[in-house]
């Protein structure tokens, strides 16, 4: 068979016999009924996803997907459970990309700030989340507003450092 036309609107390709082709073919009546002979729709990209069927059975393809059990799946089920990610308030593919990034970095500053047991064990993760300091030689910040609910944070990551 030969590709004969391509649907660009679907990214399908049509794969069709020539005429006369299936007519000597033993196989023709358990292949097709079709008097013009066969004919094959498919994907565009459908020979990855054969490619990566392919794959399953694989031991490296077992092992990607234990890993993907304990480490993705459960921070999926997390941002679904607990914060709104069933479905996007916003529309376009922008401003959904946004919406679930920031979801995922309030799942990762939620984990940063966790009790003793699962805090930051490295500096610089405590660093970066402290506020801003006050003197700063990019741009002055002062502590009032938002920042002022931190002023008890700031101590407790000096805290760290010493």
């Amino acid at each position: 068979m030969r590709p004969k036309t391509f649907r660009a609107a679907r990214n399908q390709v049509l794969y069709k016999t020539e005429l006369g082709t299936c007519d000597s073919c033993s196989m023709r009546a358990r292949c097709t009924d079709n008097k013009t002979g066969r004919q094959v729709l498919r994907h565009r990209d459908e020979r990855y996803v054969d490619q990566i069927k392919s794959y399953r059975g694989t031991f490296a393809y077992e092992k990607a997907l234990r890993k993907r059990r304990v480490w993705v799946e459960p921070l999926f089920g997390e941002a679904k459970d607990w914060h709104g990610l069933r479905r996007f308030k916003l529309r376009r593919l922008e401003k959904v990309n946004i919406e679930a990034l920031l979801i995922a970095s309030g799942q990762d500053i939620k984990r940063l700030v966790a009790p003793r047991e699962r805090a930051p064990r490295k500096l610089a993760q405590a660093a970066a989340l402290r506020p801003p300091d006050p003197v700063s030689r990019c741009r002055s910040h002062v502590m009032t507003g938002r920042w002022s609910a931190f002023a008890g944070a700031k101590a407790y990551f000096n805290r760290l450092t010493s």
